[in-house]
């Protein structure tokens, strides 16, 4: 028998940790090559971790909610025949390798402690929070201690700090076990809503829109936003479409919507405005050297997600249809890879999708733009023409353009939506695809 150790797989280049949501595999199942063994989840995106090789699952170094770094093994799995897969401990330092093995260890004989660190809506290393279990520290305790790692995060020596000032020393984990067995300790736990009325129904909030509710308020705490309108006669692009739709889906074997028409715009209006293709880190700004538009999408369960189309500006039509159509199937499919999700450096909603005329869309952190795309309509306008104005039935529609005020002035936010305006109404209604 051989023991192969399944790691967490690189996600992409900005996919540095993930968190375990649900264990598919067992210990004792029996498992095949690249059958998916642990459901995981980045900030965005739930994905699969498949087996590279087939035999039986006989450890899970990680519980659900506990969080994983790339490259860290997360299972065991025993194998037929001799050859082994490179270990943890081949590739990591002593010192890294002690830790690790330290910290299963620990995992291992707490097993059966009830507090539960997952009811905090903070993330936690495994580590730290095997450490407070050591330490009898309650869910409060954590969630108030400062963390100096990477976004506030609490780290080793955070915890051990807090545990040396708390004044408690070592204590052997059987007696802890063996107290909390016999006496109730109280534990902070979430207060479930009621319902007075009896008739209303308690809903809670899955883990994607808590994610998406934290991303929305800490956006709005964080930008100073700033909406720009803007009318757009796009009355051309909707004859040309129709013109070239069926042609366009014969010979490519794409549906041709309206959002990669509009999406170019954007990118060339990006070239065109290198300022609002720009991140604010502390009192820097950061200029980004792609233009990666990212596209809100709707995921089965009906959440939102923003997938990247990389490098934008370097596509053609329908390299830009093909890119839409690839990443908006996949959100629906729930396929999306983690990496799908990074780097994005503008983002473009389609509000018209669900027939609004406009709206004020919250701005994508890091990013410092968000453009609404409002519903096509046909409205009475004045048409001006050398033998004078007269009325006639156009195709038309509204951006909404919201901008981070911090860094971007009025002048730049609605020249920007103005400019995007202008590539749509002087769309080529003769132009190939």
């Amino acid at each position: 028998m051989a023991r192969f150790e399944l790691k967490l797989p690189k996600m992409g280049e900005s996919v540095t940790e993930a968190t375990v949501t649900n264990w598919l595999k067992q210990v004792g199942d029996k498992i095949e090559a690249d059958e998916a063994v642990v459901e995981i989840a980045t900030d965005k995106v739930d994905s699969e971790v498949p087996s590279e090789v087939s035999g039986v699952l006989v450890e899970q170094l990680f519980a659900k909610d506990d969080l994983v770094q790339v490259g860290q093994t997360i299972a065991i799995i025993e194998t037929e025949g001799s050859a082994v897969a490179e270990t943890a401990k081949a590739e990591t330092a002593p010192a890294e390798v002690e830790a690790i093995e330290k910290t299963v260890e620990v995992a291992k004989e707490i097993s059966s402690t009830p507090t539960n660190f997952s009811d905090s809506e903070k993330f936690f290393s495994p580590l730290v929070k095997n450490i407070a279990k050591e330490e009898g520290l309650s869910v409060t305790e954590l969630e108030a201690i400062t963390g100096t790692g990477k976004d506030g995060r609490v780290t080793k020596n955070d915890i051990l700090d807090y545990v040396k000032d708390r004044g408690n020393q070592v204590v052997v984990l059987a007696p802890i076990v063996a107290a909390q067995a016999t006496v109730s300790v109280p534990v902070a736990q979430k207060a479930s809503p009621v319902s007075v009325s009896g008739g209303d129904e308690i809903i809670e909030m899955d883990r994607m829109r808590k994610l998406i509710a934290g991303y929305m308020v800490a956006s709005v705490q964080t930008s100073a936003h700033v909406q720009s309108f803007i009318e757009v006669d796009v009355t051309n692009i909707v004859k040309w479409r129709d013109k070239v739709k069926a042609a366009f889906e014969r010979r490519e074997g794409e549906k041709l919507t309206y959002t990669p028409i509009f999406m170019e715009a954007v990118a060339k209006a990006l070239k065109d405005f290198p300022m609002m293709n720009i991140s604010v880190d502390g009192d820097f700004i950061v200029k980004k050297k792609n233009i990666n538009l990212g596209m809100a999408a709707s995921l089965p369960n009906g959440n939102l997600i923003v997938p990247v189309i990389k490098n934008a500006d370097q596509l053609n039509l329908v390299g830009m249809a093909k890119a839409v159509n690839d990443l908006g199937g996949r959100a629906k499919a729930g396929k999306l890879k983690p990496d799908d999700t990074q780097g994005g450096t503008y983002t473009v909603t389609n509000v018209g999708t669900f027939g609004s005329v406009f709206g004020t869309p919250i701005i994508n952190q890091p990013q410092v733009g968000i453009l609404a795309l409002g519903a096509i309509r046909k409205v009475p306008a004045v048409i001006e023409t050398p033998e004078g104005d007269f009325i006639g039935i156009r195709q038309k529609m509204f951006l909404s353009h919201s901008y981070d005020h911090r860094v971007v002035d009025g002048a730049l936010g609605g020249s920007f939506v103005k400019r995007v305006a202008e590539y749509l109404e002087a769309f080529d209604a003769d132009r190939d695809f």
